[in-house]
């Protein structure tokens, strides 16, 4: 891998990965990879953090975002680059993740409820385990692990947080495209996440992928391990068909996934049309 890889998804302790953004910076370089978007689910507190340690370690930062939608009955992630920082008073975007980060605290805590009858969890025990503002299921699973219920997060996500679950809750979002045109409001470059993941049941289908297109979506996030060939080739021609962005990534959670740094990456012209597009206040982090 060369120094110039691109990665363009990751998370740490701010939201569901188990790095901190400091050890993302420090396994980036250490990877060989050149730049980074530090997109943590529904915050934007990690971006002090990347300006503190990117001189450091050497690695380019954008700043991002991992929107948590809705469409259609349909979750949908939606990557926002180069936003505007959530605390900036105009920032539109901030009531959004607010709004989500407040459903997934309550939505936690139910589940976390509903377990408690059966197994050793507690919401005290789980807060005092999670680091990140924005709190979801797999906090749930990082505490059924440390209580010694499951051996890691495929098995608590496979026994007790699917769907299927009898713990299972769902949860409020806002809805995508309301983001989407919030995202573009704030100056920021919005790309959907993993649009046809093989582990969805459900996914968005082509027409609604095209109503997200008139709301200002200017990418497509393609090259992801949970895309498969066929799905990859299908949404490379939307993209090029709708002149959209076309990134890879990896959607690196540290330990919390077995996704590896930079396995899908991001053309260099890719990024600069993101850079291109935005009109934030918001820069790439250099080092």
């Amino acid at each position: 891998m060369s120094r110039d890889a691109i990665d363009l998804h990751t998370h740490t302790i701010h939201s569901d990965g188990t790095s901190s953004v400091e050890e993302l910076l420090r396994a980036a370089a250490e990877n060989g990879v050149g730049a980074i978007a530090l997109t943590d689910h529904d915050t934007t507190d990690g971006w002090d953090e990347a300006a503190r340690y990117a001189p450091r370690y050497g690695v380019n930062v954008v700043p991002g975002i991992e929107v948590s939608t809705a469409h259609g009955g349909i979750g949908v992630h939606m990557l926002a680059y180069l936003t505007k920082d959530t605390r900036d008073e105009t920032s539109q975007l901030a009531r959004f993740l607010a709004s989500a980060r407040a459903s997934r605290v309550e939505r936690t805590k139910e589940m976390v409820e509903r377990m408690s009858h059966d197994l050793p969890i507690d919401w005290e025990y789980l807060v005092t385990h999670c680091h990140g503002s924005s709190v979801g299921r797999p906090h749930i699973a990082d505490a059924l692990i440390g209580r010694g219920v499951v051996s890691n997060r495929e098995e608590a996500f496979t026994r007790f947080l699917s769907p299927s679950s009898p713990y299972y809750v769902k949860y409020r979002m806002p809805a995508t495209l309301d983001a989407v045109r919030a995202i573009v409001a704030d100056g920021g470059v919005a790309v959907i996440a993993h649009a046809w993941s093989d582990r969805r049941r459900d996914r968005l289908n082509e027409q609604q992928l095209g109503e997200l297109i008139a709301a200002g979506m200017r990418g497509i996030e393609v090259d992801h391990r949970e895309h498969r060939e066929e799905e990859r080739r299908r949404l490379r021609a939307i993209a090029h068909e709708n002149d959209l962005i076309v990134t890879g990534s990896s959607d690196y959670h540290g330990l919390g996934k077995p996704n590896r740094l930079a396995e899908n990456q991001t053309a260099p012209e890719a990024l600069a049309a993101i850079i291109a597009h935005a009109s934030s206040p918001t820069e790439v982090i250099r080092p």
